[in-house]
């Protein structure tokens, strides 16, 4: 089984940052023109030209050494991360990043502030049209089951770079009526919450008190 669950605003501030060459920290946002100037901080998108000439800040990430850099579980302060490494070890979960796209959960990954939430700030909004080149480190020949958890924000994307894979794709949501998701499985998990609620489903999947045998809604 693949484990997937989407990224998270709240980050572990002692994890580490990508740095220029200048000694400036990166901080990755959606819009860096909308965000407040800092003069600690370089704003940057994922894909921009970085300061090393032909090589984009996502491939200086892939390229270089970064030791100062967490694997992404890690990244994120919420417990259910860690949880679900526990249970299924860091090379079958991944994380659904609005920065960085479909990230295995021991790939070294930065600090950044980017969502899909559409109530956000603008300078960390990712737009739905907005073009990354997105890693999907999830192999196209994974035939396990894929669940997913995670909101209808981050629904397209992880059906977008799960849509090659040969195995079940099973997604939970919240909402009364089942959110569009082209070739998944969908579970409903009932609960009052409206904002963070799979943190609560992935705790209850922890436990063992979900089913991922109910039928095709």
């Amino acid at each position: 089984m693949k484990i997937v669950i989407q990224c998270a605003g709240s980050k572990d501030p002692r994890a580490g940052h990508l740095c220029a060459r200048d000694g400036r920290s990166v901080a990755f946002v959606a819009n860096p023109s909308a965000c407040t100037p800092n003069a600690a901080a370089l704003y940057a998108r994922s894909d921009d030209p970085s300061d090393v000439p032909s090589l984009t800040w996502r491939e200086r990430l892939i390229r270089e050494a970064h030791p100062n850099l967490v694997p992404a579980w890690r990244l994120y302060s919420r417990p259910a991360y860690s949880g679900l490494v526990r249970k299924f070890g860091d090379k079958d979960v991944f994380i659904l990043s609005a920065g960085w796209g479909l990230i295995r959960a021991d790939f070294p990954t930065p600090q950044y502030d980017i969502t899909f939430t559409s109530s956000a700030e603008p300078g960390i909004k990712r737009g739905k049209r907005d073009t990354y080149a997105d890693f999907c480190q999830l192999t196209a020949d994974a035939h396990e089951p894929i669940v997913f958890f995670g909101g209808k924000d981050y629904l397209p994307l992880f059906c977008a770079l799960t849509a090659k894979t040969p195995g079940e794709r099973i997604a939970f949501y919240n909402s009364q009526t089942p959110p569009v998701a082209p070739g998944c499985r969908l579970i409903r998990y009932p609960t009052a919450a409206r904002t963070n609620w799979h943190y609560s489903c992935v705790e209850d999947f922890l436990a063992g008190r979900l089913s991922l045998e109910e039928s095709k809604l």
